[in-house]
């Protein structure tokens, strides 16, 4: 039996894959195949080539449900419920590609969704120099959580198709549209209300906030930077409850949490 070929084609670079129907038949990765995928832990060639990796049965399955385009699959064991093609290998052979410590026994590639516009009406979060790929994976996993379907992000905070912050959206990353862009001109342009959190703003449990707005969150160790500042009406803090005060901040991801907590929680009264 010859097995089935399929083509895929990354940008400026067509590849002829073979993908296995065997069962229980295990192959070992080209030495090609290890290259492209390893270099995708890299954000230069996710751009270069148009693709990203997702680990994991749950997160693969919210990606192929929300629509995303798959070009490889494999597998330390038969994924027949799927109804794909793709690669069965040892665990051996995944370790060689994956990005997690302890790899789970299924790596996918797919291509990075193209770039739509964002939307000027609704709740809206703006992340300013968010470097840290937990923080922005659990910030995009609070925004499927708490309805807000688009994140808007300064250039300068991190990728959101880097392995570790699409493992952290535990795939809600397939339910939120995130954007690049410069946060200045954005907050310029647009009639919406801005609320910075910072640490002098207004105590946000005394707030009437609007149901459409703009959130803007700050860098983990400098928040958000005074030229940003200097474009927003509104500044909003979460109260320190610690009876020393010993606690210095929140985690970003934690205070944006209780912040699209506020905001939702005075839509509803």
């Amino acid at each position: 039996m010859i097995p089935k070929k399929n083509t895929i084609f990354v940008r400026g670079l067509a590849k002829e894959c073979v993908f296995l129907k065997f069962k229980n038949r295990i192959i070992l990765i080209s030495k090609s195949e290890i290259k492209l995928i390893t270099s995708l832990q890299q954000k230069k060639y996710r751009n270069k080539y148009g693709l990203f990796i997702a680990e994991g049965k749950k997160l693969i399955a919210d990606l192929l449900n929300a629509g995303l385009k798959l070009q490889l699959l494999f597998s330390t064991e038969d994924l027949l419920e799927l109804q794909i093609d793709y690669h069965i290998i040892s665990e051996k052979e995944l370790q060689k590609i994956s990005s997690l410590k302890h790899e789970n026994g299924v790596l996918a590639v797919f291509e990075i969704p193209p770039n739509v516009d964002y939307n000027t009406s609704g709740l809206t979060v703006a992340l300013d120099a968010v470097r840290d790929p937990g923080n922005l994976g659990t910030i995009i996993r609070l925004c499927d959580w708490f309805g807000v379907s688009q994140l808007i992000c300064s250039p300068d905070t991190v990728d959101c198709y880097n392995p570790k912050v699409i493992q952290a959206t535990m795939g809600s990353i397939a339910r939120v549209s995130v954007h690049y862009t410069h946060l200045i001109s954005m907050l310029k342009k647009t009639k919406l209300p801005v609320y910075a959190a910072v640490m002098d703003g207004g105590n946000v449990y005394s707030k009437a906030l609007p149901k459409d707005a703009i959130l803007v969150m700050g860098n983990e160790a400098n928040g958000i930077s005074e030229e940003i500042l200097e474009n927003i009406q509104h500044t909003i803090s979460i109260p320190n409850f610690s009876k020393n005060n010993s606690a210095e901040s929140l985690n970003v991801a934690a205070a944006t949490g209780i912040l699209l907590s506020e905001f939702r929680r005075t839509i509803e009264r």
